[in-house]
């Protein structure tokens, strides 16, 4: 999922005074003692918050969930919740239909993706003008024919062979847009760099209440009742039901969460993974002889207990329209469903916004500085926190209160949603307006994400994402066309990469920051890494999930057939992401640049992609 890291986001001096307002009223603060935002009315749905927990994580992780079976929500947010491949990551500009060559692996010359002669003038000459993304590698793509109860690869369709193929061979589709981190998403008022998860959950897309439809069932005297959902303070359900079903994500085209939900129960929980006997949350779980959870645990199990009867307990079998077609039974035809599978984006949803909502990282340095220590930064680091909050860097414009993001649940101006600036999404110069629309996209069912937006403001703007744990989660912004903070700082003392055509917002070109200022505050980003998540420690542990990491060429060009999957289909390689349990990893979790340039091989880093798999 790179959609929606590249945690620098927007530290820029491009916005109207009304937001400038709004960072005074929010300076940065501390996220220790912020309380998770927690929906009102979940209680209509949930029964167990424990198990919700439960089953919010072993379906993040689970790579059945994928039509191939190997693709998982974890796939693209594994590392520090975000991704860490560099092989066939590539992909064209969202409105772009030419192809870019698959398989491509980054080095560290490919960054930043706009080099210019002068790296601190935007008018100076272009030694690099990349249009390029770093997305996120997702599924091969097939049209969606039926599941096989008990297996765990969709029965799909070949067609053309699209944008993503080497000699005459589908290879995996890949994002236009560079994944987020999902640690302390939950404090985002929407989701998605678009800012397309709506904060009210429907239980089926990702677009809130600008999707109609009764998404569930609900058993009630009369029978099964076709009902909408409005879930409050959910955007990370909103987010999370969008890849599961995404033609390119995770997804044969045109499957529907149906018959995902009869795959998945017929499925064992995390079947061909493993899962450590202290992991903090599936621990008890864990089936110690071998792999996925004890024998006894099962979606349908789980659900049973996590949620509300009314949305599982009826015996009737349904269509794919939720209409009954016989009162009691159990699906065995293509195109019969259960309740509990007709239901499942429901459950998805909800229990996945569970388990993210405790992917909080607020015991940094920074964080614990800002609350009162005074011994948590050196000086440097201090000094490096008044330049990001006091100096010309006008970093604070859009990294604010204690989300660090204008886009958080404390600091948005909810009043006014119709203004993406309002909700913290702006205009800074990565990319030219025409490779990407940013907020100015449209939804599922062709209406604009920010259809009142005066002035065009939606226009090529994207969120300010939160900055902890920044330095883990490279490459960055949007387009993931930097490799290092300080191309990062870099990009913002030259105020933005594309100066001309709209693409900066209004007052852009205030920044001020020489070569002292850029390093200070490199090392205060440093301080907002949670040791939790660099060294992978509860809340922040998991299971085992093969990732893939690019196809053979054997001689160039050449790849080998996957028969498995289908004739047209390229053999992926595949690493290891060990399972980890809550005590985290002996040593921490390699950087980006530190990936580019082949540093923790020995070793001396976790997640270097080096260890084979068989997924």
């Amino acid at each position: 999922m790179r959609t929606a890291t590249g945690w620098l986001g927007v530290c820029v001096a491009f916005l109207f005074f009304s937001v400038a307002a709004v960072a005074q009223r929010n300076p940065i603060a501390s996220l220790k003692g912020v309380a998770v935002p927690q929906p009102a009315g979940l209680q209509q749905y949930v029964a167990n918050q424990q198990t919700l927990v439960v089953l919010g994580k072993a379906l993040f992780w689970d790579a059945q969930v994928g039509s191939d079976g190997r693709t998982a929500c974890a796939s693209c947010h594994f590392h520090a919740g975000a991704d860490h491949r560099v092989t066939n990551e590539i992909a064209p500009p969202a409105t772009s239909t030419t192809a870019v060559r698959p398989n491509t692996t980054l080095t560290i010359a490919d960054f930043p993706f706009h080099a210019f002669t002068n790296p601190n003038d935007n008018g100076s000459g272009l030694i690099r003008d990349r249009h390029d993304i770093v997305g996120s590698a997702g599924i091969v793509k097939q049209t969606f024919v039926d599941i096989t109860d008990g297996g765990v690869l969709d029965i799909g369709a070949d067609g053309d062979l699209g944008l993503f193929s080497l000699g005459g061979l589908k290879v995996r589709q890949v994002t236009s847009r560079n994944a987020p981190t999902v640690i302390n998403a939950v404090f985002n008022l929407r989701n998605f760099w678009d800012g397309r998860a709506s904060n009210i959950f429907n239980a089926g897309t990702p677009f809130g209440p600008a999707d109609a439809r009764a998404n569930v069932l609900v058993a009630a005297p009369g029978g099964l009742q076709p009902t909408s959902v409005r879930l409050d303070a959910s955007s990370l359900a909103s987010q999370a039901v969008g890849p599961p079903l995404n033609a390119l994500e995770m997804s044969f085209d045109r499957r529907a969460w149906a018959h995902l939900g009869r795959k998945m129960l017929s499925l064992a929980p995390l079947a061909r993974q493993t899962v450590a006997v202290n992991d903090s949350v599936l621990g008890p779980y864990a089936n110690v002889d071998g792999t996925g959870l004890r024998s006894n645990v099962s979606y349908d199990a789980l659900i049973r207990v996590a949620f509300q009867p009314a949305y599982w307990s009826s015996p009737a079998v349904v269509d794919s329209d939720g209409r009954v077609i016989a009162d009691a039974g159990q699906p065995s035809r293509p195109g019969e469903f259960t309740q509990m599978a007709y239901n499942f984006g429901l459950f998805f949803g909800i229990a996945v916004q569970a388990y993210e909502a405790t992917l909080v990282s607020d015991d940094t340095p920074a964080d614990r500085f800002l609350a009162g220590d005074a011994t948590a930064l050196t000086t440097v680091q201090q000094q490096g926190l008044n330049e990001f909050r006091n100096g010309g860097s006008q970093c604070t414009q859009c990294h604010q209160g204690p989300e660090l993001s204008a886009a958080g649940i404390s600091t948005a101006a909810t009043g006014n949603p119709a203004d993406p600036r309002a909700l913290g999404l702006f205009r800074i110069g990565v990319s030219a307006i025409e490779d990407d629309p940013g907020a100015a996209g449209v939804d599922a069912f062709g209406s604009p994400l920010f259809p009142a937006a005066p002035g065009g403001r939606a226009t090529g703007a994207f969120k300010a994402p939160d900055l902890r744990n920044v330095e883990l989660t490279g490459p960055y912004f949007h387009t993931g066309g930097a490799a290092t903070l300080e191309q990062v700082l870099e990009f913002y003392a030259r105020n933005g990469d594309v100066p001309a055509g709209g693409n900066l917002g209004p007052g852009i070109g205030n920044i001020r920051l020489n070569q002292q200022d850029r390093a200070e505050i490199v090392e205060f980003l440093k301080t907002l890494t949670d040791d939790r998540v660099r060294y992978e420690r509860a809340p922040f542990d998991h299971p085992s999930l093969c990732v893939p990491i690019g196809y053979a060429e054997n001689p160039p060009g050449v790849l080998t057939p996957d028969t498995s999957m289908s004739a047209t289909s390229a053999a992926d390689l595949w690493a290891l992401v060990p399972a980890v349990g809550q005590n985290g990893n002996a040593v921490p979790l390699q950087t980006f640049s530190e990936l580019l340039q082949g540093i923790g091989r020995d070793g001396s880093r976790a997640h270097t992609l080096q260890q084979a798999c068989v997924p």
